[in-house]
């Protein structure tokens, strides 16, 4: 079987992406910085999705180093990586002139440099392959401004750009870049925002021309396409999931 690595799944997304490539015949190893428990449950339910030897790791993406000996421990456990999958990623919503060094140095560590380093360390197995794919999870706020979003829009931009770079110097050795940039989707972080406020959400919801947000089911939908032969055509594309919102 094929194997996706999953970076950024233990929960949303990421969560929904490993257990979509599961139902669709990939081996999974999914890995995050959440608890054990957290990746325990996504790995029992790739396992119950259809990839009964999933498996799963804890890498502070954060931190030098942690993106390669992730792809390590997938690498050894399977023997081979057919798709990456970075979707790990952070919010840090501020005014900007408040935004600390910190802030800032998190942020393109965990939404850039995890990819980046984790994309880099899989080329010499893929090559070895004969190809594979490489997803990026960006958003829409890589292509369009919100405000309190400065860095995090800069570091979704940021994959979009390394995305179609990694295109243009990878296509010799059939490797597949591309980006899903994901509107307003329906994870918890959507669902705190607008606890207690139906009203707000309402609003908010009204803003995407189809009327709803988007799922995490949905986005995990695109990304297997883009994992699977159906998107073999597709090379350092960024395709923006949103309802429409960027439109108007």
């Amino acid at each position: 079987m094929p194997v996706a690595l999953i970076a950024g799944a233990s929960r949303g997304i990421g969560r929904a992406t490993a257990i979509h490539l599961a139902t669709l015949g990939l081996t999974t190893y999914v890995a995050a910085e959440g608890t054990a428990a957290q990746l325990g449950e996504t790995e029992a339910a790739c396992r119950a999705a259809g990839a009964p030897d999933a498996a799963h790791g804890i890498f502070d993406l954060a931190q030098p180093g942690s993106a390669e000996r992730m792809v390590q421990a997938a690498l050894t456990r399977f023997g081979r990586i057919d798709v990456l999958v970075n979707v790990a990623g952070l919010r840090c919503q501020k005014l900007f002139g408040d935004f600390t060094q910190a802030d800032f140095d998190l942020l393109m560590a965990v939404n850039v440099g995890a990819a980046f380093f984790a994309s880099q360390a899989v080329l010499p197995a893929m090559r070895a392959q004969g190809g594979g794919r490489i997803i990026h999870v960006a958003s829409q706020m890589g292509t369009v401004a919100a405000p309190f979003n400065t860095i995090y829009g800069m570091t979704k931009a940021a994959l979009i750009r390394l995305a179609k770079s990694m295109a243009l110097e990878l296509s010799p050795d059939n490797i597949l870049v591309n980006t899903v940039s994901p509107g307003p989707i329906d994870t918890d972080f959507i669902k705190n925002r607008y606890a207690g406020d139906a009203s707000a959400r309402t609003a908010m919801e009204a803003r995407v021309p189809i009327g709803r947000f988007g799922t995490e089911e949905e986005i995990a939908e695109v990304i297997g396409f883009l994992a699977t032969s159906r998107g073999k055509f597709l090379q350092g594309a960024d395709l923006i999931v949103d309802g429409g919102y960027v439109i108007h």
